[in-house]
């Protein structure tokens, strides 16, 4: 993301880079970015389900976040802020990559969606805070994560609720996620690097330093009989709600 300011760089930029080079195919269901297709029914199942507990919201309502505004940090071309606005929100989607934020910004313009999108550093862009933050698949890319938790924490607004998922560091998830995906081409080569990935405990103590508070955590789990589908196992990948703790 940008670099305005160097205290707030903490997305690598050969990060940013490598995403940025997926941004023509990443509305492509059956591109280089399939993988995402396929899990985002998952990670909205939990995002639906958490905006109803969080907001009280009716689970039969189609526009459960109407009056509400929602940012997605790490937006990519935009697979979670424009279901966000079908919900109701008004949405802000940011990107360290202006390639992805200009292909999220057509693809929303096609589908007569008013999203906002900005390219750059969370910390560094003057936006506000907002009722649902959404930060998917995206800590695992950072170089300095307490900061980046810290910018995250700092966009919600008091009430708010932020959902966050990302892969877990265990033995299964560096031979699946990293070894065998990318050996058959389910994700992109480089896509992982199994070091960075964070373990739920240490993503829920770092959050705690923000001023946050864990309230569910589910693992996102693959099997022949169900696909990618919510589970007890987070052995490969976990998403979690959070609040302001007290």
């Amino acid at each position: 993301m940008g670099n305005a300011n160097v205290s707030n760089v903490t997305i690598r930029p050969e990060e940013a880079d490598f995403f940025a080079g997926l941004a023509k195919d990443w509305w492509n269901p059956k591109g280089k970015m399939a993988s995402l297709h396929q899990v985002n029914p998952v990670r909205l199942a939990f995002i639906r389900a958490a905006v109803d507990a969080h907001f009280g919201e009716d689970s039969r309502g189609v526009r459960p976040l109407a009056n509400k505004n929602a940012l997605d940090i790490g937006c990519g071309a935009g697979l979670v802020c424009e279901p966000l606005s079908r919900l109701g929100a008004s949405v802000t989607g940011v990107d360290a990559a202006a390639q992805n934020v200009s292909a999220a910004a057509a693809h929303a313009q096609a589908s007569g969606l008013d999203i906002r999108y900005m390219a750059g550093e969370v910390a560094a862009l003057d936006i506000g805070t907002f009722d649902l933050v959404t930060c998917l698949e995206v800590v695992e890319h950072v170089a300095d994560k307490p900061a980046f938790i810290a910018d995250v924490a700092s966009r919600l607004s008091p009430g708010g609720l932020l959902i966050m998922s990302t892969p877990n560091r265990t033995a299964a998830s560096r031979l699946l996620l990293v070894g065998a995906a990318e050996a058959v081409g389910y994700v992109p080569k480089g896509t992982h690097h199994w070091s960075d990935f964070v373990t739920p405990e240490e993503l829920e103590m770092l959050l705690a330093d923000a001023g946050l508070e864990v309230m569910e955590r589910r693992g996102i789990a693959w099997r022949p009989a169900k696909g990618l589908h919510l589970s007890d196992d987070k052995a490969l990948n976990y998403i979690l709600s959070a609040r302001r703790a007290g």
